[in-house]
């Protein structure tokens, strides 16, 4: 039987497809094909690779620290348990993740394969999608390291691409990898599809982990030193929730910021470790800016992709997502139009690369457009900024069942709280009182408080803030169910 324990590496901000993706919640926690998120989707094709042969863990989940609560509350509503879940205190590539998942593996007493996966890709037929991955399983298991190749249809600039004995591969075969090239030009983009051979490198890899550790110590032993420096150092919390395992910081700063690719995978052919590709024919998409969206979803007979209220006239070959309000078009063609509560893109279809450079300029003005949504996920549920001027804020505030905020409380603003659903269990100072639909209470400035649900159902209030400053990091936290620092 091969073990095969699943690694997501769920980091990235995907700024090329704000402004529904944020640094806060990022595009593999999108849906933007379905239901379900990107990250979802790669978690169940993950879980769907068992066989009479495979046996499959839970996964291993590798993201920052602000995103944890997003993959565990994602990974809750798959019904998917999760391994654990290692948090990078600073983003350095996949080669340090992908380490930090083989440590934690080989720590566990086994060698299990190690399927690593990005979260945010979109795969159209997940059976074919299994096929080939239990193909690379299969032979990962003898020894070898597996990537998986897309055949190219068209002469692309933006990947890089995967060299192999043509004649060797057959559908679901095994192909020995000649060389790795680097982001082509057009005219050799169109020469490698021309000439065939050459595939798409999905940054998508099937090894053992002591293969792995083997490998990226004969070619990185910096990397591999430094991560295991920082895993002897890390911390975990193992409570009701989840297990969360933070490698220590310093050391983990002080790791070289490299790709599994340009780590390894590009220094293995003639160098005494096998790397063999398997083709993978699976509608396969990585989502990297919004033309690629455009690519994968249902069009009219005019080539447009409508998502949310949308109404157009006259137009071809667009791409609409309205979030909270109509959008009208009329008489145009290749635009793509994202509209949020907060924040609108409207670009020519042929240049969504470019966003990236709209989000710098929100960085370096230090917009809160560029990190996070109007409506803001927290691990007890959500709330949305539905108003706002000098002095005052207006806030509506949903707390799952069962979940609280953290005791608290705030040095510049009061607040007041009404009750527009469920059961609210309020402190207040030294009191608490529950409190039902249609009923308030104060929070005076400075006062500590914490809101709950105590109930079955979620609860709903409408906050309204007022004070001389009302930024989010007016907070003192005294007690928190989930781990955050005061202050945070």
């Amino acid at each position: 039987m091969i073990s095969v324990t699943p690694v997501v590496l769920c980091g990235g901000s995907g700024t090329r497809l704000w402004p529904l993706s944020r640094s806060g919640f990022p595009k593999q926690f999108l849906c933007l094909t379905g239901n379900e998120s990107l990250f979802q989707q790669a978690a169940c094709r993950l879980a769907a690779l068992g066989a009479s042969d495979i046996n499959v863990s839970n996964p291993y989940i590798i993201c920052g620290e602000d995103h944890r609560f997003l993959a565990l509350e994602q990974l809750r509503e798959t019904g998917i348990s999760m391994g654990a879940t290692l948090l990078e205190p600073i983003g350095r590539n996949t080669a340090p993740a992908l380490t930090l998942a083989a440590l934690a593996a080989l720590e566990e007493g086994s060698d299990p394969v190690l399927v690593v996966t990005p979260a945010d890709q979109s795969i159209s037929d997940p059976v074919a999608f299994t096929q080939a991955m239990q193909q690379a399983i299969r032979d990962a298991a003898k020894g070898s390291m597996v990537i998986l190749g897309i055949t190219p249809n068209r002469p692309e600039t933006g990947y890089g691409y995967i060299q192999v004995d043509s004649s060797a591969v057959e559908e679901h075969s095994v192909a020995q990898v000649k060389r790795f090239v680097e982001k082509p030009d057009v005219d050799t983009a169109q020469r490698y599809v021309n000439e065939g051979g050459y595939y798409w490198n999905a940054g998508m890899f099937v090894l053992k982990a002591s293969v792995w550790m083997s490998a990226l110590e004969r070619f990185r032993p910096d990397i591999a030193q430094a991560t295991r420096l920082a895993w002897e150092k890390r911390s975990a919390d193992n409570d009701a929730l989840a297990r969360f395992i933070r490698p220590g910081k310093a050391e983990f700063t002080s790791i070289p910021s490299e790709s599994i690719d340009y780590a390894v995978m590009e220094m293995c052919p003639g160098n005494g470790f096998a790397i063999n590709m398997v083709p993978l024919d699976a509608g396969w998409s990585d989502l990297g800016a919004w033309d690629a969206v455009w690519q994968v979803l249902p069009k009219d007979n005019e080539g447009n992709a409508h998502q949310g209220d949308v109404l157009s006239s006259g137009c071809s070959n667009t791409l609409v997502h309205a979030t909270s309000r109509l959008v009208s078009l009329v008489g145009v063609e290749d635009l793509v139009v994202i509209e949020t509560p907060d924040a609108v893109l409207i670009a020519d279809r042929h240049r969504c690369q470019d966003v990236k450079v709209i989000v710098n300029e929100l960085q370096a003005n230090k917009r809160s457009e560029q990190t996070l949504h109007r409506k803001v996920h927290r691990p007890w549920g959500w709330y949305d900024s539905i108003d706002e001027e000098e002095r005052f804020k207006v806030k509506r505030i949903q707390v799952k069942p069962k979940a609280s905020l953290s005791l608290q409380k705030h040095h510049h603003r009061a607040e007041h709280w009404i009750v527009v659903k469920g059961t609210a269990e309020i402190t207040n100072g030294d009191k608490t009182i529950l409190l039902t639909e249609n009923q308030s209470t104060y929070i005076p400035l400075g006062q500590t408080h914490r809101l709950a649900n105590p109930g079955t159902i979620p609860l709903e209030i409408i906050e309204v803030q007022s004070g001389s400053y009302l930024g989010e990091d007016d907070i003192v936290r005294f007690e928190d169910t989930y781990g955050r620092s005061d202050k945070r």
